[in-house]
């Protein structure tokens, strides 16, 4: 007991003393070269039956009958399999569909329908749930002539288009003679023309902050819109 108890007491061994070993097996040296460029490995008989490549067959048949061997025409079934062979019998209350075209009979054609019949063939009539005084009442609606109220004629007139108002401007129009023969002035021409800048490769700094930038002091307005919006505390 006090051998196993010594055994349990030892601490566990460091596995990671030496991490920058290049081997997973943890050896402590080198292993030894081998003499040997390959191993040889041989290969065994089912092995060898499995590396074989299959066969295709490219060969079509002509004919889709084919021949029926000597044995199978003279073979005898067993009663197992005739058994088998037999088909399966419908369930016991089974019935065939039934054809969509079904032949009226005479009778049919000639039928009269009773009084009941055609009273119960006349369409209901629509009934509306009216309530009064707690009480529940079924009255049948009747469609009586009626006219619209002055003010119902009134709101139904739809409403005018506002004497200025202009529709969409076509896509299409005629150019004025003046801005056929206008000329652009000087200013014009200066202020349609790019700024001339300089290429990368030339010296172009597209960083640099210009002075006047850097001089700039905001006004009190926007020193006013760069105060962060004031939060109300949870306790109020």
């Amino acid at each position: 007991m006090a051998t196993r108890m010594q055994q349990l007491a030892q601490p566990k061994p460091n596995r990671l003393r030496y991490p920058d070993r290049r081997s997973v097996y943890w050896l402590d040296k080198l292993p030894p070269e081998r003499s040997r460029l390959t191993t040889k490995i041989e290969l065994t008989p089912r092995w060898s039956d499995l590396c074989i490549s299959k066969k295709f067959y490219n060969q079509v048949t002509i004919s889709p009958i084919w021949e029926v061997s000597e044995w199978a025409l003279k073979a005898i079934p067993s009663k197992r399999v005739c058994h088998l062979a037999q088909p399966r019998a419908p369930a016991a209350g089974w019935q065939p569909a039934r054809p969509l075209l079904v032949p009226v009979s005479r009778g049919i054609q000639t039928a009269v329908a009773t009084s009941r019949i055609c009273q119960l063939a006349q369409p209901k009539r629509r009934q509306v749930l009216e309530k009064s005084r707690h009480k529940s009442k079924y009255a049948q609606v009747i469609h009586l002539p009626s006219k619209a109220s002055a003010h119902i004629e009134l709101l139904a007139t739809p409403k005018n288009d506002h004497p200025e108002f202009k529709g969409d401007r076509p896509m299409c129009w005629p150019v004025s003679k003046a801005a056929k023969s206008s000329i652009t002035s000087q200013r014009l021409l200066d202020l349609s023309s790019p700024k001339e800048r300089k290429a990368l490769y030339e010296g172009y700094d597209p960083y640099m902050i210009s002075r006047a930038a850097r001089s700039a002091s905001p006004s009190p307005r926007i020193q006013q819109l760069c105060l962060p919006l004031s939060r109300k505390c949870s306790s109020e």
